[in-house]
């Protein structure tokens, strides 16, 4: 403004000289052939003209100046308006795009962030850095090579554009993935002096992409067959294939090329299960998850038995976006499982057949042996002399009495594992041991076998009687039956409860079993350890059979020669 009222100044008063120096020469033209009188009132005149002149040219000079200042200011109003809208629609766009935006001024190297850095990364203000050397030093050390070198090389302008990901660290330590992209901006002589980027939070998207190719080897790499579609049913009950895996193939014989925008019907035919079909098809109707197991058809018309689901997938705002079917060959398992059933078939058919020939033998034996037993005893009260004859009977008698014994046991066996819905009651082992002690009377005064008996008052419920009884009694008889020689027998037994569960220990200092050669035959059916002439291999089988059979566990503890320990766990209520 100074300048143009100097150059309005300057103009006015090189006019008025003019103007000046023309009106003296008239004056002096004039002045020697008029007299005084006349010469003032030309020179009144003259001021006058002079005075109108100038300010008709002072007015028509500030009239240009005031239009051109006019001119000037509606410009500079508009470009102010300009400035202001820009910034507004510069601070709408990064609110928007939730960008953190950067300016980078390269001479002096001071860095302006905007509310971006805060609000995505969580730095305060006081802790935002000033300087390039603040956004370098929060770059990931992975990253961070190659990020300056692309960047770099696009400050020297050997590339036209400059945009990466990197990961880059939050106020909390953690790193998040981020798309950054610069633009330039250069002087007149086209040295960049300024650098202005936008830094996008990408975590999500990086993270879904690793997932989502996780998902993919894991598709692609699978053993199962994977099939994939779309959802439209306008065409079919079952919508179209979009993806099939590479096990899809080996599974069925078609390539992706000949089953991608068709049907899965094409693998169904004459023996595929209907009701499975229907299954299948009201599944996809109500867009639930589905499981089926048919009959299919490969690509040479081979039959085989598939299993597999077809599964709703949606999309992140929930709306279902297409199925997958996760499909696997079970013909094999098919055909085992019908070797099982016919096995079980044949096993339980001969189990009966077992169970018949059982009762059959032990009722027609019965009445001979009956008959035996008599005709022997009728011969012990006849004297006989002959000492061979004598020595025949005596073994005759006594493969009767064990014949006898055996069909006896034969049966408890068979009515335990034909009974399992056996008597129970409420029962006082102490009780229980007294009747076994006085049964085994005989044997224990005559082998004095040092007895120590832990019994406490304990009152077990759900237990058969008789069969407790069994069990403690050949338990009992078979420490006394497999005592050790050079040693005094010693049996200790006691009961005990834990963890609600009722404890019965049987340990004796007897010969022993070996563990390690008869570990798994120890409660088998007429299994011997050792030549002991009575016996015959049944005790330890009805004892675990009987445990069983009410609902307790059996567990052997055995060294030669140093004796046995049974323990034997019922659950205590």
């Amino acid at each position: 403004m100074k300048n143009n009222s100097n150059k309005i100044t300057f103009t006015y008063v090189l006019i008025l000289l003019i103007v000046a120096v023309i009106s003296h020469k008239i004056v002096s033209n004039y002045s020697s052939v008029s007299n005084t009188e006349t010469l003032l009132k030309y020179s009144y005149l003259k001021d006058l003209i002079l005075i109108l002149f100038s300010s008709f040219v002072f007015k028509y000079i500030l009239y240009r100046n005031d239009k051109k200042n006019k001119s000037i200011f509606e410009k500079l109003k508009e470009t102010n308006i300009e400035i202001i809208e820009s910034k507004e629609r510069y601070d709408i766009v990064a609110k928007a795009t939730s960008d953190t935006i950067w300016d980078w001024k390269i001479e002096t190297d001071s860095f302006i962030w905007n509310k971006g850095i805060q609000e995505v990364f969580g730095y305060k203000n006081e802790d935002v850095g000033k300087t390039s050397n603040w956004w370098f030093e929060r770059i990931h050390p992975e990253d961070s090579l190659k990020m300056s070198v692309k960047l770099y090389s696009f400050l020297e302008q050997k590339t036209e554009k400059w945009q990466d990901e990197y990961r880059f660290q939050c106020a909390d330590g953690s790193y998040k993935y981020v798309f950054d992209r610069g633009f330039l901006v250069k002087d007149k002589e086209g040295k960049p002096i300024r650098m202005i980027g936008a830094i996008q939070d990408v975590t999500k998207e990086k993270e879904e992409e690793q997932r989502l190719r996780l998902l993919e080897t894991v598709i692609t790499q699978t053993k199962d067959a994977v099939m994939i579609t779309d959802i439209d049913t306008s065409e079919h009950v079952i919508p179209n294939i979009i993806f099939v895996n590479s096990a899809f193939t080996d599974m069925t014989g078609y390539c992706a090329e000949e089953v991608v925008g068709k049907s899965p019907t094409m693998f169904f035919g004459a023996k595929s299960d209907i009701l499975e079909f229907d299954k299948l098809k009201t599944a996809i109707q109500e867009y639930r998850e589905c499981f089926v197991e048919t009959i299919s058809y490969k690509k040479d018309n081979t039959e085989f038995w598939a299993n597999f689901s077809m599964i709703p997938v949606t999309n992140k705002d929930g709306e279902h976006s297409h199925w997958i079917s996760i499909q696997r060959d079970v013909t094999e398992e098919k055909e085992k499982e019908k070797e099982r059933e016919q096995l079980i078939r044949e096993l339980t058919q001969n189990n009966k057949d077992l169970k018949q020939f059982s009762y059959i033998t032990s009722h027609n034996l019965r009445a001979p042996l009956s008959n035996l037993t008599g005709l022997l005893n009728l011969v012990d009260d006849i004297e006989i002399q002959d000492p061979e004859l004598k020595e025949i009977i005596t073994g005759f008698t006594k493969s009767t009495h064990l014949l006898n014994e055996t069909i006896n046991d034969l049966v408890k066996v068979v009515i335990i594992k034909d009974n399992p819905s056996i008597d129970k009651e409420k029962v006082l082992i102490k009780e229980i041991f007294e009747n076994v002690f006085n049964q085994l009377s005989y044997l224990i005064s005559l082998h004095k076998p040092i007895l120590k008996i832990d019994l406490e008052e304990i009152t077990i419920l759900n237990i058969n009687k008789s069969y407790l009884e069994s069990i403690f009694l050949n338990l009992l008889t078979n420490s006394i039956k497999y005592r050790s020689d050079s040693r005094q027998l010693k049996v200790n037994i006691f009961s005990k409860v834990e963890n609600n569960q009722l404890i019965l220990l049987f340990k004796d200092n007897g010969i022993g079993i070996d563990l390690e050669r008869n570990k798994d035959k120890i409660f088998g059916l007429y299994q011997r350890f050792h030549n002991h002439p009575d016996s015959k291999g049944l005790g330890l089988y009805l004892v675990k059979s009987q445990v069983e059979a009410m609902g307790g566990t059996i567990a052997v503890e055995s060294e030669i020669d140093r004796g046995t320990t049974f323990t034997i766990t019922f659950k205590h209520n």
